[in-house]
């Protein structure tokens, strides 16, 4: 596989890089696997490269009933940070943001990993304590932050506006946060997995599983049996539909994640900035577009359009905190199915059947996991029993009632 660098650029630019190798291969699945991971969206794509690069297990199948980047990760708001409350979030969430710190060198392809911060703002009082009381907890896990007042936010942030139907009394700011292109994330890992050895195999639904005396003997597809002793679920939405072929539940709701994106202009926004009270975010990409974000539909559903009675909701508080977005026309809009957990925090544990584990229930936080929860399922596939950093997340504690209350797109309690 070709190397990336100066010398390859300018070589394939000589003829019009129309002779770019592909960047993985299409191979037919075999007959038999060690480890079979069932989604090929970024979580499933960083879990087998882990799987090659740090315990060389290489013969791995990641199975994709659409193709690579066609599903969640291609559809979210692509920010990175690690400024959670609990100490079980941050530990995952801060794992996964050092990985992604060097992930452009480690895997040889620029994911456009952008640490330009992001600043959460308090509009009234209840959100200033609930500040104070989140950012103390993230300085005692190590992870910076730091509170700004109001001037230092306009510094920051120009063109924001302190003083209109939403005033802004302050607010959080961790810098080493930012935001990465999310499909170059997944041709990343695909791309180093499959030079590792990994058969990334595409258009290939899971119809079922082959389960004997409660242990996993195989999976089934549309393109035939596979044999297997060991399978990693990682299908974001659609979690709960496998696991239900599987014999087991989930405590999952799938609902639409809003997001959309306006026109390209000159930069105005180099930070990442975040509202708690009215739920909406954005941020602007290397082509000029602000990226929006939103919040969830109110009803389950599998869709990846959503519904336009969200986006209505958020445009106002928009324009409020930036006025020239006015002007600005919007040119996509789509959504991200999220499987929610009644904590708002993921699942990462064994299943009631043997050989089968899951990484599940990101909700609207599971890009930002990316690369640390792909890095801690590989190591609990690997070795069997669950990483210290995953052992909280346990299927169990919905029974048990340990819960990790985190509502996941706005990282505080409830």
């Amino acid at each position: 596989m070709t190397k990336f660098n100066i010398f390859s650029l300018i070589k394939n630019s000589l003829s019009y890089h129309e002779n770019w190798e592909q960047h993985w291969r299409s191979p037919e699945p075999k007959k038999e696997y060690d480890i079979v991971i069932v989604g090929g969206g970024g979580h499933g794509l960083a879990t087998a490269y882990y799987l090659a690069s740090e315990f060389g297990i290489t013969n791995v199948a990641v199975l994709e009933k659409g193709w690579i980047g066609g599903g969640n990760t291609g559809r979210n708001t692509t920010i990175i940070r690690s400024n959670y409350m609990w100490d079980e979030s941050a530990k995952i969430y801060e794992h996964s943001l050092k990985l992604f710190e060097g992930l452009s060198q480690e895997l040889n392809y620029n994911i456009m990993f952008s640490q330009r911060g992001v600043l959460n703002l308090a509009h009234n009082v209840h959100d200033l304590q609930e500040m104070s009381r989140r950012g103390t907890a993230i300085k005692l896990n190590g992870i910076d932050t730091t509170f700004l007042n109001p001037e230092q936010i306009k510094e920051k942030v120009p063109l924001i506006n302190l003083n209109g139907r939403y005033p802004i009394l302050g607010g959080l700011f961790q810098p080493r946060a930012g935001s990465a292109r999310h499909d170059a994330v997944a041709w990343g890992y695909a791309r180093s997995a499959d030079k590792l050895g990994v058969d990334i195999i595409q258009n290939c639904e899971v119809q079922g599983f082959d389960i004997k005396n409660g242990k996993v003997q195989g999976v089934k597809t549309t393109r035939g049996n596979i044999k297997t002793k060991k399978v990693g679920i990682v299908c974001a939405g659609h979690s709960s539909v496998i696991a239900d072929m599987a014999g087991f539940n989930l405590p999952l709701e799938t609902v639409p994640l809003q997001a959309l994106v306006s026109e390209p202009i000159k930069p105005v926004l180099d930070t990442v900035v975040m509202s708690n009270a009215v739920h909406v975010y954005l941020s602007q990409s290397d082509k000029g577009e602000l990226v929006i974000g939103a919040g969830t539909d109110e009803f389950v559903s599998y869709s990846q359009r959503g519904s336009f009675d969200v986006i209505e909701h958020i445009m106002p508080p928009i324009i409020e905190l930036f006025p020239f977005t006015s002007r600005l026309r919007q040119l996509r809009q789509w959504g991200g199915m999220t499987d929610c957990t009644t904590d708002r925090s993921p699942i990462i544990s064994k299943t009631p059947v043997d050989g089968i584990m899951i990484n599940c229930g990101w909700g609207t936080g599971g890009f930002k996991a990316t690369a640390g929860s792909g890095n801690v399922f590989a190591s609990s596939l690997a070795k069997g029993e669950m990483h210290p950093i995953a052992q909280p997340f346990s299927i169990d504690r919905h029974y048990d009632g340990y819960l990790i209350d985190e509502a996941a797109a706005a990282g505080v309690a409830h």
